[in-house]
């Protein structure tokens, strides 16, 4: 059973489109996909970032990282 998004876009994203957000990045703890666990504890945006890339699908880090990558 696959659990990503349906249209095969990655639910890990680099930048939300919405304008709201209601949970502050320093409440989440731990990030889990089915490639791995993110512990994002003490981490720097940076760090959390790729933290977070390497739980991402294959597929899609390459495109996560570039988008980490532009000013």
């Amino acid at each position: 059973m696959k659990i990503g998004a349906k249209d095969g876009r990655s639910r890990i994203v680099a930048h939300l489109d919405c304008g709201v957000v209601t949970s502050a990045r320093a409440i989440v703890d731990f990030v889990v996909t089915e490639h791995g666990a993110a512990d994002l504890r003490g981490r720097t945006l940076a760090e959390r970032a790729t933290a977070v890339m390497a739980v991402a699908a294959p597929e899609h880090r390459a495109s996560l990282d570039e988008a980490l990558r532009r000013p």
